[in-house]
């Protein structure tokens, strides 16, 4: 079954969040600990995927022009839009500390944006091997327990677009797989990495409270990554 690898992300996370909104009544002070403790470890992950890039050139623009196009069809916008709709459908609070929005925006890019998403779909969709995407489910199933206790139960709705995203790659696999030859896909992989890595260490920033660095408006740098490693693929 192609889709089973996703499938069971997605039901991890919503599981993990389930427990997270069970335990939500953990002291302040511990929750205070243990999200200045996530952020650290998101910011060290960031930075280690960072350090992948082989042409960190790429990264720069990818991150640039990223966040021109993010800003300018303003898709963190979008995304909170979406969040705050969600949160009018299931109450203006969660049990947890967060509001929904927060939640839904902060874990949706956590759980999405790295190489185990694409790699673990791809291998899914081609192999019918669902090894990563378990791998993954059990990390991100512990990420969304954390998350929601104090972020609050907006983390339970990111395993919507992980199914759609993680399922969409495994079911159009096969065709990618024979489009894109293996070097290209293994040079994108690596510089999305790190791109993706630059929007991780955001977030950690972000959830210490350190800044307030708008990371949805820094997708856009994904596809801009594409496409500056197939022209230099096919031009270099």
């Amino acid at each position: 079954m192609v889709l089973l690898g996703t499938i069971v992300n997605s039901v991890l996370i919503i599981a993990g969040s389930f427990l997270g909104r069970i335990l939500y009544k953990i002291p302040e002070k511990i929750k205070d600990t243990v999200m200045s403790g996530i952020g650290l470890a998101v910011i060290v992950m960031g930075l280690q995927m960072g350090f992948a890039s082989e042409n960190f050139l790429i990264v720069i623009l990818s991150i640039v022009f990223g966040a021109i196009i993010g800003e300018l069809i303003r898709l963190d916008d979008g995304l909170n839009n979406l969040g705050l709709w969600l949160e009018k459908k299931v109450g203006s609070k969660s049990q947890g500390s967060g509001s929904i929005s927060q939640g839904f925006v902060s874990a949706t890019l956590i759980f999405l944006i790295g190489a185990m998403a694409i790699l673990g779909a791809l291998d899914s969709g081609i192999r019918g091997n669902h090894d990563i995407l378990y791998t993954k489910g059990i990390l991100d199933g512990f990420t969304a327990l954390i998350l929601t206790t104090t972020l609050g139960l907006g983390v339970l709705f990111s395993a919507i677009p992980v199914f759609l995203y993680q399922g969409l790659i495994a079911l159009f696999a096969t065709k990618i797989n024979q489009m894109v030859p293996g070097p290209l896909m293994d040079q994108f992989i690596t510089e999305m990495t790190a791109t993706g890595g630059v929007m991780i260490l955001a977030i950690g920033l972000n959830v210490l409270g350190l800044t307030k660095i708008r990371v949805a408006n820094l997708l856009p740098g994904i596809l801009v990554t594409a496409i500056i490693v197939t022209f230099l693929y096919y031009v270099g």
